[in-house]
């Protein structure tokens, strides 16, 4: 399974159709790309009729969304259990380098779905706006976390971070090693904190 948030469907699985479409949708485009996924794939693998999936999402482009608002949610909640766990704003910060670990070490791990699905999908596509909505999450965390610890010009130290952030997830997809990617990232991360912060 690729990473998927969700279960992927069986034989006999007894969920709501919503849910058995979203975990399909999940775990294919996910794994395979959105572009390349039909919609006939996915009832397949959902075991539903083409009704369902019209009566329930309405088309391909909106279950995207819905897959995509359902990444964003997943990252937030796990990001969101990691700070809460630390009390120092250091701690805190770099928290978000320890949830992205436990993502990037999930088997089947392809890379960030907002950034295979943000190059996928045309500007208009109904997409674009979930993927836009989680850039600007993450960017405002950094900065909220970052202004936190008191560090020097923090604006910019936040851009420097998410850099570092998303440069370990590219490393972990394209070098395969996101265990080496990541720790690098938080030791990084960790100087260039300690660097903004002392008097």
């Amino acid at each position: 399974m690729a990473t998927a948030t969700l279960p992927a469907p069986t034989k006999g699985d007894r969920r709501p159709v919503r849910e058995r479409l979203l975990a399909s949708a999940d775990e294919l485009f996910y794994g395979e790309g959105i572009n390349n996924v039909g919609i006939d794939r996915i009832l397949e693998h959902a075991g539903v009729a083409k009704a369902s999936l019209y009566s329930t999402f309405g088309s391909k482009d909106e279950l995207v969304r819905a897959y995509l608002e359902h990444r964003h949610s997943t990252r937030r909640a796990r990001i969101e259990r990691h700070l809460a766990g630390k009390r120092s704003p250091r701690e805190r910060l770099l928290s978000v380098f320890d949830a992205q670990a436990e993502a990037l070490a999930q088997p089947g791990f392809r890379g960030c779905a907002f950034l295979m699905a943000n190059a996928e999908q045309p500007g208009e596509s109904r997409g674009k706006p979930v993927c836009d909505e989680y850039r600007a999450w993450i960017r405002a965390l950094f900065v909220r976390l970052v202004k936190d610890t008191g560090a020097r010009r923090a604006e910019a130290l936040a851009r420097q971070l998410l850099l570092v952030y998303d440069g370990a997830t590219v490393a972990a997809q394209m070098d395969g090693q996101g265990a080496e990617a990541i720790a690098a990232a938080r030791a990084t991360a960790a100087a260039l904190l300690d660097a903004a912060t002392k008097a």
